[in-house]
């Protein structure tokens, strides 16, 4: 089963909402693989024994995990940290999340800087290249288990739009543009 992405709507609603345009225009796996977004489906009932996700850790480098809550009743300043989350920014290393739980949405914007709307739900596990701009929110159901991946030390800093000169940005440009490099193989 491939992950459900599409083209997001101009409304300003909540953003919880599934923001469809009119008729619903999908995004294929292959158009977020060609703007570096990667997907597996894993199986999250099993991850602490899981050996596919233990081969993806392995071979991508991801050598730190922590496990994020999110939803009203376990995180503090609960509605700040959403609204911080969706406002769009990069990061200087790729952001890779896993859904143990729930459900919720990331937004990245495609080469021509139309939103895209990937849903995440049990056993999706997404990997955003360094640069892209996106951003994050839960769906209606305000409750989502993450596991959040890193390479080294878990670095959690947003830069947020316009970051065009900076060197994780000017490099994802650079790759979009001369398709250098071709991504481990995701499913």
């Amino acid at each position: 089963m491939a992950i459900e992405a599409w083209y997001m709507d101009e409304s300003n609603e909540d953003p919880r909402l599934p923001h469809h345009q009119n008729p619903i225009n999908y995004v294929s796996t292959e158009t977020l693989i060609e703007i570096g977004v990667l997907y597996w489906k894993l199986n999250a009932k099993n991850y602490e024994n899981d050996p596919e996700l233990e081969k993806i850790r392995e071979e991508r480098g991801y050598n730190y995990f922590d496990i994020l809550d999110l939803c009203p009743e376990k995180v503090e300043n609960y509605e700040q940290k959403l609204k911080n989350f969706y406002t769009e920014h990069i990061h200087a290393d790729e952001e890779i999340r896993y859904c143990l739980e729930g459900s919720g949405y990331f937004d990245v914007r495609d080469k021509a800087d139309r939103w895209v709307r990937i849903l995440v739900k049990e056993g999706d596990m997404i990997i955003l290249p360094a640069g892209i701009y996106h951003r994050f929110t839960l769906d209606t159901s305000n409750y989502v288990k993450l596991m959040r991946l890193f390479k080294g030390e878990p670095v959690w800093t947003p830069y947020n739009r316009p970051q065009e000169d900076h060197p994780a940005r000017m490099e994802y440009i650079q790759n979009l543009t001369e398709k250098v490099g071709v991504p481990v193989a995701a499913h």
